[in-house]
């Protein structure tokens, strides 16, 4: 379902970890990384626009579509950090020392600690409807963090939530699909049920991913504020209003983490790269001109 001229590979990036990516078009590199409960297929508007002239790859994080899946085996097999080294090394493999790298939720969340970690790999740095992780969980209080009740299911240690979701996973992931898209139709049918199948068969290290959220991820944000490290490239942030509907200032939080940030309210919903690629593309490409 990606655009003609993208071809698939299987990219080793790790001690007994491959990646699945798709990859077309010549030039600069852009890589774009997927959020939940997604893969690579959401960014098949945009990639098609940005392959006229950019390098684009597509791949699936770790744990997540066709990527490989390793056991959780610590902290660090889905800490961000680690998934970030993952991306690194899939541009490296594929000939590519340094690249733009853009990310849409879980995804934005690997983008930002790429580029807080390897600054000279990321040249250019855009994030799609997400906040760091050390903020997300701050702004969250009381009644109102009721819309983010997956968070704390998939922190809870091993064993519980995977089993509740995988006794229903069709009903929890398609219930994020459903709620979260702000324009009917925007995730066909036959996209839909591939999102479905994939998380389907992934639920152990979906949950692996949210429970590093709540722990090592923290801690490695945490280090990196109080150390006073910011994101040196040109960072784009796009994002829905949830500033408003959660009681923060979300330009002041990522003006923290970024020394040359632009942001931008979105009216579309969370999937904005299916929601609304053309927008999507136009602020990429503002964000690579830069």
């Amino acid at each position: 379902m990606m655009p003609a001229g993208f071809d698939h590979q299987s990219v080793r990036v790790a001690d007994g970890v491959s990646l699945h990516a798709a990859v077309g078009g010549t030039g600069r590199p852009i890589v774009l990384l997927h959020g939940f409960p997604q893969t690579h297929l959401m960014w098949r508007h945009v990639a098609a626009d940005l392959a006229a002239d950019h390098t684009v790859i597509c791949p699936d994080l770790r744990g997540y579509g066709a990527s490989d899946k390793p056991a959780e085996d610590g902290a660090d097999t889905y800490s961000k950090r680690t998934m970030a080294a993952d991306v690194v090394a899939l541009a490296r493999e594929l000939g590519h020392e340094c690249f733009a790298l853009a990310g849409h939720d879980r995804g934005a969340l690997v983008a930002l600690r790429a580029g807080l970690d390897h600054p000279a790999a990321v040249t250019h740095l855009a994030c799609l409807d997400v906040l760091p992780t050390l903020d997300m969980w701050d702004v969250l209080h009381g009644a109102d963090a009721a819309v983010a009740f997956h968070l704390y299911l998939m922190a809870q240690p091993p064993g519980l939530p995977e089993r509740m979701i995988a006794a229903e996973p069709d009903a929890f992931f398609g219930h994020f699909l459903d709620l979260w898209a702000g324009e009917a139709g925007a995730i066909p049918d036959d996209v839909r049920a591939a999102y479905l199948e994939a998380c389907r068969a992934a639920v152990p290290s979906i949950v692996a991913d949210y429970r590093a959220s709540a722990g090592v991820d923290v801690d490695h944000d945490r280090a990196d504020r109080d150390a006073g490290r910011r994101l040196q490239m040109p960072v784009s942030v796009l994002q829905q209003d949830w500033g408003a509907a959660l009681g923060y200032d979300a330009e002041a939080v990522w003006s923290r983490w970024a020394a040359d940030l632009s942001h931008s309210t979105v009216t579309s919903g969370h999937f904005m790269a299916e929601e609304d690629p053309a927008g999507v593309v136009k602020a990429l490409r503002e964000l690579l001109a830069r």
